[in-house]
């Protein structure tokens, strides 16, 4: 079975102690996962040491970065290098966020190079992906996503791209007011592993977990979990709320 996965993405939120808190909340809560199934906190660079520590001794728990940057090493301040996170024992890093593309102009062609390094370093990337209300209204959003794959990701052997973990973001269904339904999730989901399966074969397409990045929460995580190309979910705000998360992490297939 694919890998199941309830990734946590706390942004640009908490202090350090009510990172702590919050951790030991969710961890305190006995949760038993299995071999397939996984939890990961991407969380502030001021916090991957004490998350890693956290998350130690626990089975299938993971501390993530939330960026790194294109380039290995240099004179670029206030920049994280994959060196850097490896250094610190961190294996996971999200790659290519809605927000940073928007708000940092990421391209695809430097998210490419992000995915090379990350893989060089021995860390998994959290790919993401995902399109805008206007693509969403054109109806264009297949040929937005398909790029966005192509350009970042299909320069990778097969044996690459099964490391990898896919994110999807409907951008357009995130504080817009409007609503992804469950057969919309998994419609473009679908359609994701498609694309990939033109590329590098069905048998590797169907390796790579492809979460889902729409506002998951706890009361509608199970019924989206349940679709048969969702692979789990990464998680915003309910990632914030330990009862919440907690949820979200027992509503893995």
């Amino acid at each position: 079975m694919r890998k199941q996965i309830a990734a946590a993405n706390w942004k640009m939120n908490l202090t350090y102690q009510d990172g702590e808190k919050l951790l030991d909340e969710i961890l305190d809560a006995g949760i038993s996962l299995a071999p397939h199934q996984h939890a990961i906190f991407a969380v502030p660079f001021p916090y991957l040491i004490m998350t890693r520590s956290e998350v130690a001794e626990e089975y299938n728990f993971h501390a993530a970065a939330q960026n790194c940057h294109h380039k290995t090493a240099g004179a670029y301040t206030g920049e994280v290098s994959v060196e850097m996170l490896q250094s610190i024992g961190v294996h996971y890093c999200v790659i290519g966020h809605s927000e940073r593309r928007e708000y940092n102009a990421e391209t695809n062609a430097m998210l490419a190079a992000k995915v090379n390094l990350c893989l060089e370093y021995g860390i998994t990337p959290i790919f993401c992906c995902g399109e805008p209300l206007d693509i969403r209204e054109a109806g264009t959003q297949n040929d937005f996503v398909a790029t966005q794959l192509k350009e970042s990701l299909f320069h990778l052997t097969a044996e690459q791209l099964r490391t990898i973990i896919i994110a999807y973001e409907p951008i357009w269904a995130i504080g817009t007011g409007k609503t992804a339904s469950t057969e919309q999730a998994q419609e473009i989901h679908q359609y994701l592993r498609s694309v990939l399966a033109g590329k590098f074969g069905a048998e590797v397409a169907d390796e790579v977990p492809i979460l889902y990045g729409g506002s998951v929460k706890a009361g509608n995580a199970a019924e989206l979990f349940a679709s048969p190309d969702v692979d789990g979910g990464l998680v915003g705000g309910a990632s914030l709320v330990a009862a919440d998360f907690v949820s979200i992490i027992r509503a893995l297939k």
